[in-house]
C-alpha cells in the first residue's frame, strides 16, 4: 500500500489562519525585518515570499537593501539598528551573503530575542541545553508535520540524515526533546542503509538527489524529505520519492511538504517573538 502523502500546503494554510487571528486580536502588528543583501535571484524571490506572508497575516514589514557592496560594517550596523527598533520584532538577515562579507558574526549580532532564524549562537546554545528559544523554522516545520502524522515520538528511533545548524542538529535537537531515540547521520557515517532501515522517523536533510532509496527505509516508516535540489525537472528531495512511497507509512512530497512549512514557521516565530517581546516590556 503506497505511503499516506503528508500535505504541508495544507498544514500550512491552517497555520497562517490561525496566525492572522491572532495577529488580529493584538493591539499592534508584529514587526518583521528582512535583510537582503546582493542579486542572487533565488534569495530574491525566498524574500520576496516571506514578505507576502507576512502582509497575508498582517505582520509589518520592514525591508532593507544595501546593496551588494555593502561593508561589514555598515552592514552590522543596520542589524544592531533593527536590534534597537522597538517596531520590529524579527530579524530575518537571508542567506547566503557576498563572499566578501563573514556572515558569523552578522548572525550573532542579532538580538537573540529577535531571532527568528534560530542562528544566533546563544539560541543554539539554549536548544542544547532543552531551555527556551526561538528554534530554526525548518526544524519547527517538520515537528509540526509530525505532529500532524500523528507521529507518537516518545521512545520512536528516528535518523536524522545532515548535521547542518539550520537543520540537521536543532531537528536531531527537537526530537531527543520529544524523547525520540535519535541516531545522527552524516557524509561520514558507516553503512547509512543499515542505520536508516533501523528508523520509525527518518529526516533526510543532507542535500543529496535521491539519496534515500527504497532499500533503505523500514516498511512502515515515516520519511521526512527537507531536502531541495534543483535539477533538470524541476526541484526534487532527498528521497527517491516513488519507490520510497510504497514502503513508506507516510512521507512528505517536495515540493509541497516541508517547504510551505518553513514559511509558515517564519510567522509563528515572529508571533511569538512579539508576545514574549511585548511581556518582558509590560505591554499587551
Amino acid at each position: 500500500m503506497a505511503a499516506r502523502v503528508i500535505d504541508g500546503k495544507a498544514v500550512a494554510a491552517r497555520i497562517r489562519a490561525e496566525i492572522a487571528a491572532e495577529v488580529a486580536s493584538l493591539p499592534t502588528p508584529p514587526g518583521l525585518a528582512t535583510i537582503l543583501v546582493g542579486d542572487d535571484p533565488a534569495s530574491a524571490v525566498y524574500v520576496r515570499m516571506k514578505r507576502e506572508d507576512s502582509a497575508e497575516v498582517g505582520i509589518e514589514s520592514f525591508h532593507h537593501e544595501p546593496g551588494g557592496d555593502v561593508s561589514q560594517e555598515d552592514l552590522k550596523a543596520l542589524i544592531e539598528s533593527l536590534n534597537a527598533d522597538d517596531r520590529v520584532d524579527g530579524i530575518l538577515l537571508q542567506l547566503p551573503l557576498p563572499e566578501h562579507l563573514d556572515q558569523d558574526p552578522l548572525i550573532a549580532a542579532i538580538d537573540p530575542a529577535k531571532d527568528v532564524d534560530g542562528l544566533t549562537p546563544l539560541g543554539a546554545g539554549l536548544l542544547a541545553q532543552g531551555r527556551e528559544t526561538l528554534v530554526s523554522c525548518t526544524p519547527q516545520g517538520v515537528m509540526e508535520l509530525l505532529r500532524e502524522a500523528g507521529v507518537e515520538l516518545e521512545g520512536a528511533r528516528a535518523v536524522v540524515i545532515g548535521r547542518s545548524i539550520l537543520v540537521g542538529k536543532p531537528v536531531a535537537a527537537l526530537l531527543l526533546a520529544a524523547n525520540a531515540t535519535v541516531t545522527h547521520c552524516h557524509s561520514r557515517t558507516r553503512d547509512l542503509a543499515a542505520v536508516c532501515r533501523e528508523a520509525d522517523v527518518l529526516i533526510a536533510a543532507a542535500g543529496s538527489p535521491a539519496l534515500v532509496s527504497a532499500e533503505m527505509v523500514r516498511p512502515g516508516a515515516i520519511v521526512i524529505d527537507v531536502g531541495t535540489n534543483r535539477g533538470e525537472d524541476g526541484l526534487v528531495g532527498d528521497v527517491d520519492f516513488g519507490p520510497v512511497s510504497e514502503v513508506a507509512g507516510a512521507i512528505t512530497p517536495v515540493p509541497g511538504g516541508v517547504g510551505p512549512m518553513t514559511r509558515a514557521m517564519l510567522l509563528v516565530n515572529t508571533l511569538t517573538a512579539a508576545r514574549r517581546r511585548r511581556n518582558r516590556l509590560g505591554a499587551v
